[in-house]
């Protein structure tokens, strides 16, 4: 049965998932690249973004790992797409990744303003989705035939789908870095009234990791 999960989602210690000012030398807002000390020197990512081998095992990298077990599509909000507001200027930017995303599955963009699906190396499909999220939705769990579909984000996104009590399982890592502002994950989202638990808590020395799922 498909699950919608959200995966590897890291915020800050006051809950940003991004820091403010998001452009072309700041991906993840100012400040947002030191989230992630937990996760880019794993084995996994290292592997999965660089095609390096080695990296760090452990804690984190089996959190890293499970991210991408059996995930059959991603749904990514536009700015993890790219720093591009309002309509499309043209179709050269191709996303922050380079010519081989790390998704190697199709991948649908929350957006207003329609663009072709954009084929990438390694099996990325970039589909561009102007109908809102039920329609990204349905269209990635049919793409994703029986797998699982992964929420990348950003935070907005993951807000949206929370409300809309369409995430099965969010795994969030929170990181010992304090932002002070940006992007909050939670803002507006009460998660026991929307039936969220605690199924898994564990540190490590980079990160604390909690994974809540919603209750039938």
């Amino acid at each position: 049965m498909t699950r919608v999960r959200v995966d590897c989602f890291t915020i800050s210690l006051d809950g940003y998932g991004a820091g403010p000012d998001q452009d072309l030398r700041n991906p993840l807002g100012v400040g947002g690249g030191d989230l992630h000390q937990w996760l880019l020197p794993t084995r996994t990512l290292q592997r999965t973004l660089f095609g390096a081998e080695g990296g760090t095992t452990g804690i984190d990298d089996d959190f890293a790992a499970r991210g991408f077990r059996n995930v059959g599509a991603w749904i990514l909000g536009r700015n993890m797409f790219g720093p591009v507001r309002g309509p499309w200027p043209d179709m050269e930017w191709k996303g922050w990744w380079g010519d081989n995303p790390p998704y190697h599955v199709p991948a649908f963009v929350l957006t207003h303003h329609p663009r072709p699906s954009l084929p990438m190396e390694g099996g990325t499909i970039f589909h561009f989705v102007t109908g809102g999220i039920h329609e990204a939705l349905d269209r990635a769990r049919e793409a994703a035939g029986g797998k699982d579909v992964r929420i990348g984000g950003g935070a907005g996104t993951i807000r949206q789908y929370l409300r809309a009590g369409l995430v099965d399982e969010l795994h969030v890592a929170i990181s010992p870095v304090l932002l002070g502002r940006g992007e909050p994950l939670f803002e507006g989202i009460d998660l026991r009234a929307l039936g969220y638990e605690c199924a898994e808590f564990v540190a490590s020395g980079k990160a604390t990791h909690v994974v809540l799922r919603r209750q039938a």
